[in-house]
C-alpha cells in the first residue's frame, strides 16, 4: 500500500509499504477519510516524538474508514464493512492514574499512527477501548474530527463551564474553533482572539459573540483589552510561552485559564505570582482525552454540531502530502485539510 513515511525533520515520503499481518484482537481498517493536525505538524518540523513515534515510520492520526479484516478475536467487537472511527491511543486500565479516574494520563498510553495510507492496523486495545462504530448516515469526513474534537472536550470539562459565563479562546485554529463551538453550546459568551480574516470569520460563524485580530506583533493583551471585554475564562489554545502569559493577564480576578495550547519542548513561562495569588486564579493545563471524551466527541459529531465543513477547508491528494506539510511549516493559513488517501 501507499503511506507517508516520516523520515526525520521535515521528511516525509510517500511509499510503497507493506501492509502488516494481523496478530490476535487487531482488526485492519481501509482508511477513508484522514484530516492534518497541528500535532502531526509539530512532529514534522521536530522529525519525531519522544511518546507517539519514531522515524521512519507512518505518520499521522485522524482517520475514519471501513473495517476490511478482522482477526478471529475481534469478530465478536466488528465485523468487515462497518463504518468506524478510531482514537489515535488507548490507555492501559490498570496503573494508578487509570484507576483514579485520569485515564488520559496513563503511564502506558498505547499510541497509534499511520493515518496518511490507504489502511490501517488498529491494535487490540485500541479495537477493545476507542473504536467506535458510526451511524450509516455519518460522514466519514465528520468522524474523523473524533480525535481533536475529543481533546477539546476533554478541556471544557477540565473548565466545567457554565451557561453565561465569558470566554476569551486565545487562538482561531482548528482546537480554538472547536473551543469556540462548544463553549457557545454550553451558553457562555465568546470572544476569539486570532489572525486571519478566514479563520475569525468562521469564528463568528461557529458562535463567537466578538473577534479581535492580532496584529503582526503578536501582542494579545492590548489587544483584546481594547476589546473592552472581561472574561471569566481564558483557553489558550495556540501553544507559545507569550501567549500562556497573557492568558494569566486577560482573565478576571476568581477566574479560571486552561493552558491548553502545547509550547515547544524546554520553554518556560514568567508568571506573577501576586497577580496569581491576589486574584485567586484557577490555571488548568488539560492533555489529551479519555475514552468517554472520544464518545462524548463523536456524539456531538453525530448530532451535526460540529461538521467537517466548518473545519475542513482544503483537499489534498496522499502524493501532494509533503509538498502540503511544506507550505504548513512556512505557514500555509488552512484551518484543516483533507488527506485523499486514494490518490
Amino acid at each position: 500500500m501507499r503511506a507517508a513515511v516520516l523520515h526525520g525533520k521535515e521528511d516525509v515520503r510517500v511509499e510503497s509499504v507493506a501492509e502488516p499481518a494481523l496478530v490476535a484482537g487487531e482488526l485492519r481498517v481501509r482508511i477513508r477519510a484522514a484530516l492534518t493536525c497541528g500535532t502531526d505538524l509539530k512532529v514534522f518540523k521536530r522529525g519525531y516524538h519522544a511518546r507517539m513515534l519514531v522515524p521512519p515510520t507512518v505518520f499521522g492520526h485522524e482517520l475514519a474508514g471501513e473495517v476490511c479484516e478482522v482477526s478471529s478475536e475481534a469478530q465478536s467487537l466488528v465485523s468487515v464493512g462497518d463504518r468506524v472511527v478510531a482514537a489515535n491511543s488507548a490507555p492501559c486500565g490498570h496503573c494508578f492514574h487509570c484507576k483514579t479516574a485520569q485515564p488520559n494520563l496513563c503511564d502506558d498510553l498505547l499510541f497509534l499512527n499511520g493515518a496518511y495510507a490507504q489502511s490501517i492496523v488498529i491494535p487490540r486495545r485500541i479495537v477493545e477501548m476507542n473504536l467506535l462504530k458510526l451511524r450509516p448516515e455519518t460522514a466519514f469526513r465528520d468522524a474523523a474530527l473524533t480525535e481533536p474534537l475529543a481533546c477539546v472536550v476533554q478541556g471544557v470539562q477540565d473548565l466545567k463551564l457554565q451557561s453565561a459565563e465569558r470566554v476569551l479562546v486565545i487562538g482561531a485554529g482548528p482546537i480554538g474553533l472547536m473551543f469556540v463551538r462548544l463553549a457557545k453550546e454550553a451558553g457562555c459568551d465568546v470572544t476569539v482572539a486570532g489572525r486571519g480574516e478566514n479563520r475569525l470569520a468562521k469564528a463568528q460563524l461557529l458562535g463567537g459573540a466578538a473577534v479581535v485580530e492580532i496584529g503582526a506583533d503578536g501582542d494579545v493583551v492590548p489587544a483584546c483589552r481594547r476589546s473592552g471585554r472581561t472574561f471569566d475564562v481564558v483557553v489558550e489554545a495556540v501553544g507559545k510561552p507569550e501567549c500562556w502569559e497573557a492568558a494569566v493577564q486577560l482573565v478576571r480576578k476568581g477566574g479560571r485559564v486552561n493552558f491548553f495550547g502545547g509550547c515547544p519542548s524546554g520553554t518556560s513561562v514568567k508568571l506573577d505570582t501576586g497577580l496569581i495569588h491576589y486574584s485567586n486564579l484557577t490555571l488548568l493545563a488539560s492533555f489529551h482525552h479519555t475514552p468517554m471524551a472520544i464518545r462524548e466527541a463523536l456524539s456531538w459529531i453525530e448530532r451535526g454540531v460540529i461538521r467537517a465543513d466548518d473545519f475542513v477547508d482544503a483537499d489534498c491528494p496522499l502524493t501532494g502530502l509533503p509538498e502540503l506539510f511544506q507550505g504548513m511549516a512556512s505557514g500555509n493559513r488552512a484551518v484543516k485539510t483533507f488527506i485523499d488517501v486514494t490518490a
